[in-house]
């Protein structure tokens, strides 16, 4: 007989997180791991450094949840109040564990100092609870059990530092979620660029209702749209999981070439891709940014070993620098402007031309456009941007592109578009993209 789903709730403490002066990465980790483990997460919620908001929350989620993970607030300050408010929530005094502080003096000897005795704080638990080990940093986990309503809830309590909660959650809080007999949870991962999040949810119709199963969802990252499939049974019903492949299927049918990669992993960048496709035709880029400011060779940075088909780039920020370094015409910027067709190609053949003292490149993207906030004319508005592609069999591919959102929004809009481009040459795609309002495909 099959057990039931563990249900989990997700609480992140900290003033930073409420004011918005911190993005909480952990809730986010934790839900995915937890979704692997079979785990159905049912909440997540932020509460500010209070001790009675911290513990109205764990009581609260306890109430309907088999499992809490908590992160944050186990620090050695004043407004660290994460084992007040667990004591509290379980209706049960603190007391100092022997063990972890042995644990913590031996952090700080290891580093050749004395524990401070404001560190000896992070040694209390709830007498009913008990500390969970911590190698990376001087702040113990803790685990505990609430009880509501004649029902008992797990609260395991970890540090902020991910390089600290996530060794702990492995080894503390995924054994838990492990049980015999539990459903299955079996996720595709279907990554597109070049349609907006709607127009996606447009093409998938009836796929995207929430009674279906397999459920398909949606969500959007730096322009990247991910179809979300998933789909849970016992594992003795395998066959329900065929319907994962009709589902990933019937998204590819629909969505067509914007579709750039299948995985079943939460993240696969647009740049990973297009590093892998140049990677595997053994041909190598560079880039020329104008209004980026260096964003699009960042973005092909990011990732370790992308040397071997990156060469490098020119910010050429100012007209001068555009003529000087990329060598274009003097008259195409007095006759077309800095944010033009005839400057953004101009900018892309340059750089194919400077790289070949590195060896050569195979292709090279040039942007250059209006991010604002001031600059904007009636003709070139603030978002406006023209990106071009140049490659070395003589092709070339210039779009303008008109992007909301702000300065951040837009610089963001064009690099990651650029790659775009980029991706549907070397994949053969000829398609439109999100925010192009002139195609100018001239191969």
């Amino acid at each position: 007989m099959n057990e039931p789903q563990r249900t989990c709730a997700i609480l992140a403490i900290g003033d930073e997180l409420i004011l918005g002066q911190k993005t909480d990465t952990n809730s986010a980790w934790i839900a995915d791991r937890m979704t692997q483990r079979s785990a159905r997460v049912v909440e997540h919620v932020t509460v500010d450094d209070d001790e009675r908001a911290i513990a109205g929350a764990m009581r609260r989620l306890a109430g309907g949840a088999d499992v809490i993970v908590c992160t944050g607030g186990l620090g050695p300050t004043a407004d660290d109040l994460t084992r007040r408010s667990l004591a509290q929530a379980m209706g049960d005094a603190l007391v100092e564990d022997e063990g972890s502080v042995e644990q913590i003096r031996s952090w700080f000897a290891g580093r050749g100092r004395e524990m401070p005795e404001a560190n000896r704080v992070q040694a209390l638990r709830p007498s009913r609870g008990r500390s969970l080990p911590n190698p990376n940093g001087t702040a113990p986990g803790l685990a505990g059990r609430i009880e509501v309503d004649g029902r008992g809830c797990e609260v395991f309590c970890l540090p902020g530092p991910p390089r600290e909660m996530r060794p702990m959650f492995e080894t503390q809080v995924e054994p838990v979620l492990a049980f015999e007999g539990g459903r299955v949870v079996r996720t595709r991962m279907l990554h597109t660029f070049g349609l907006g999040e709607s127009e996606v949810a447009r093409r998938l119709g009836e796929l995207m209702a929430r009674d279906r199963d397999p459920l398909v969802g949606t969500t959007a990252t730096r322009g990247v749209v991910t179809c979300r499939v998933r789909s849970q049974a016992s594992p003795s019903e395998a066959e329900a999981f065929r319907g994962l492949d009709e589902s990933e299927r019937l998204i590819c049918e629909r969505l067509g070439d914007v579709v750039f990669a299948r995985d079943g992993n939460a993240e696969a960048p647009l740049e990973s891709v297009v590093l892998g496709l140049l990677r595997g035709r053994g041909e190598r880029v560079v880039v020329a940014e104008s209004c980026t400011g260096g964003l699009l060779g960042e973005m092909l940075t990011r990732l370790a070993g992308s040397s071997d088909v990156f060469l490098g780039g020119w910010l050429t920020y100012c007209n001068e620098m555009k003529r000087v370094q990329l060598g274009v015409p003097e008259d195409l910027l007095s006759e077309f402007g800095a944010v033009s067709k005839p400057v953004a190609l101009a900018m892309a053949h340059g750089a194919l031309r400077a790289a070949q003292t590195a060896g050569g490149a195979d292709h090279a993207l040039a942007i250059t456009g209006v991010a604002g906030p001031g600059g904007g004319s009636e003709g070139k508005p603030v978002g406006s941007v023209w990106i071009a592609r140049a490659s070395g069999d003589g092709t070339d591919d210039a779009r303008l592109f008109r992007f909301g959102g702000g300065r951040s929004a837009v610089r963001q809009w064009s690099a990651v578009t650029a790659l775009g481009m980029l991706r549907l040459r070397l994949d053969g795609v000829r398609t439109p993209l999100l925010g192009q309002i002139e195609p100018a495909q001239d191969d």
